[in-house]
């Protein structure tokens, strides 16, 4: 595989990943601020009282449902196509998470960094979906699913570069 491909395709992903971190960050302190100096009887009126037993008002990453925060949010394949698509669903499931937040909540101070989020997710979808094209561009296309890129060796008749592997 020509090494261009592979930088191009790396310094997506890295700083998508670094960005997504800050996205927790972010979600995590509007969670803190809308929670800070609520009374225990405050917390059981707003429903929060379960998550209040288990941990204060510390901050436990968790899905609305209470699924907590773990790695197996993190999809990898090892084969550049999958894992191009699994990363732009992740956007656009957590694009919708911040559509279906926007509709519930109507605090400006709240609405205003999710919108901000809302519009990375979709940034980011159309990277990886660059990143996928430049790696279908550098695969036969007559077949993209003939062999994983990152796994199984190409030949140099199928690196669009001209260069040998």
């Amino acid at each position: 595989m020509c090494s261009t491909f592979i930088v191009k395709i790396r310094i997506s992903d890295a700083s998508a990943g670094t960005e997504e971190l800050a996205h927790l960050e972010i979600v995590a302190t509007i969670v803190h601020q809308l929670t800070r100096g609520l009374s225990a009887e405050q917390l059981q009126e707003q429903g929060f009282s379960p998550y209040y037993v288990d941990h204060t008002a510390g901050i436990w990453p968790q899905a609305a449902g209470g699924i907590p925060f773990n790695a197996c949010e993190f999809q990898s394949k090892g084969d550049p196509i999958t894992d191009l698509y699994e990363d732009m669903a992740a956007e656009q499931k957590a694009r919708t998470t911040y559509d279906n937040i926007l509709r519930l909540v109507k605090d400006p101070e709240v609405c205003d960094p999710i919108r901000f989020l809302r519009q990375r997710e979709i940034v980011h979808f159309q990277r990886f979906g660059e990143a996928l094209r430049v790696t279908q561009d550098h695969l036969d296309s007559r077949n993209f699913y003939a062999f994983n890129p990152a796994f199984d060796k190409m030949d140099s008749k199928n690196c669009s570069c001209g260069k040998q592997p």
